[in-house]
């Protein structure tokens, strides 16, 4: 996993597609589960070694991940989160070109009750969440767009449904419309960017995970 920004106080990776961002009920490694050995085995600690999971990337997603190296710091971001300062940027393919070529997209998100899926309403429901993006199309090739999107609100499977409800499905989102597994299982999904004021130096800076590799990204002369 590549390391993206690393000081005494955090630690920005490059999810892979595939890899948890936290453990659950799989077993499977997460990034948390590789972070704290990497910290561990790289400065010799002994015992506990903490990490803080900041915030999360669905499993088939990859991108820019932050984590907290101490409580101070975890505990500084948090708050960050919370009060939405974080700027962050995604890139995704869609099976359709969004129209107009860029916008905003105001939906009411509910979860499915026991199903791990969110539906998305144009006016409020019952336990609905409002979610709002902005999106522009960068590129298109034949049906498919490479579109930048900017997320005012921070749902649950927000793109994935939010573009899904408009019939421009993520590439590989078979939850959310039509279209078909990528072989690695993966979405075209992007966290491209992160950036944020340091929770103790205060001065903002940005972290960026290279442009992706493999299908569906590769129809697209972005790099």
């Amino acid at each position: 996993m590549d390391i993206l920004y690393e000081d005494n106080h955090l630690l920005a990776v490059n999810k892979p597609v595939g890899m948890l961002s936290q453990g659950d009920e799989t077993g499977d490694q997460s990034v948390v589960d590789w972070v704290t050995e990497y910290i561990r085995v790289t400065y010799s600690k002994p015992g506990n070694v903490y990490v803080g999971l900041l915030h999360r990337l669905d499993r088939p997603a990859q991108g820019v991940l932050l984590l907290a190296k101490t409580s101070k710091a975890a505990a500084r971001v948090s708050k960050m989160f919370q009060q939405k300062v974080p700027e962050k940027t995604y890139l995704i393919v869609t099976e359709r070109i969004p129209q107009p070529a860029e916008g905003m997209l105001i939906h009411h998100l509910k979860k499915i009750a026991g199903k791990n899926i969110m539906k998305a309403f144009k006016k409020p429901v019952h336990a609905s969440k409002e979610a709002k993006l902005e999106y522009q199309v960068i590129q298109k090739v034949g049906s498919r767009a490479l579109v930048e999107v900017k997320l005012h609100t921070g749902r649950r499977h927000q793109i994935r449904a939010q573009f899904g409800a408009i019939g421009c499905p993520i590439v590989g989102d078979v939850k959310y419309g039509k279209t078909n597994f990528q072989p690695d299982k993966s979405i075209a999904l992007q966290a491209a960017s992160l950036g944020i004021p340091h929770p103790v130096k205060k001065d903002f800076f940005e972290m960026r995970a290279p442009f992706p590799k493999g299908s569906p990204w590769n129809e697209f002369t972005l790099r």
